[in-house]
């Protein structure tokens, strides 16, 4: 049975994912800060990020990093906790997943100009969008991690109902049928966990967008 160690677990998309990976059958541990297990993992560690060793992810074949914060004074995190995952995992066989932001898509096919920089980008959401998308930079630098980013649409919806259907994008920002660029959490994982069980796309940054 494959061994999935979800951190930041306590998160509202984390449980979605972990919803989905449970039910194929993985074996899932969250770790995460609080102190009871409401994650729905079979096994649940509490232990802070940045205090996770080598030691600690060992047993795992993959790594899924669902760390997110609001909180301005917290944006430099998202950079922090990739160097702190790649230096764990790094020159390993282990993939690392992880939950990014849309800010980062490309607008145009020669990938020069990026969501966040376009003239009509809110200008309150800047700041998490740019620390998502440093993010994602400083995880292109460590080509000795098998890693995979998975950004969602623009519109992520906590309440949305799980479709069961998404559209698998690349770099650019991909719009459905309808124009939109929307998506459930209960999709995205449900997208995530597609990624996770076929691995397709290692050391590459992919999205998704309802069907």
């Amino acid at each position: 049975m494959t061994k999935v160690a979800v951190i930041s677990a306590d998160g509202r998309i984390a449980g979605h994912v972990i919803k989905e990976l449970v039910a194929r059958g993985y074996d899932v541990t969250g770790f995460g800060r609080r102190d009871e297990n409401t994650t729905g993992a079979q096994t649940y560690i509490k232990k802070d990020l940045f205090d996770l060793t080598k030691a600690d992810l060992a047993e795992f074949e993959i790594v899924v990093s669902a760390f997110g914060t609001w909180r301005p004074e917290t944006f430099h995190l998202y950079i922090d906790v990739i160097k702190h995952l790649t230096s764990l995992l790094g020159k390993t066989d282990k993939r690392l997943v992880i939950v990014g932001g849309a800010g980062s898509l490309y607008v145009d096919p020669e990938h020069k100009t990026q969501l966040v920089d376009t003239p009509d980008f809110p200008a309150e959401f800047y700041a998490l969008a740019k620390a998502q998308t440093d993010a994602l930079t400083e995880l292109r630098k460590h080509d000795d991690v098998a890693w995979t980013f998975i950004s969602p649409a623009v519109d992520l919806q906590v309440d949305g109902k799980r479709t069961g259907e998404y559209i698998l994008a690349g770099e650019e920002l991909t719009l459905n049928d309808r124009g939109e660029s929307i998506i459930s959490y209960a999709d995205y994982a449900l997208a995530m966990a597609d990624e996770i069980q076929n691995g397709d796309h290692i050391q590459e940054r992919i999205s998704v967008v309802r069907k």
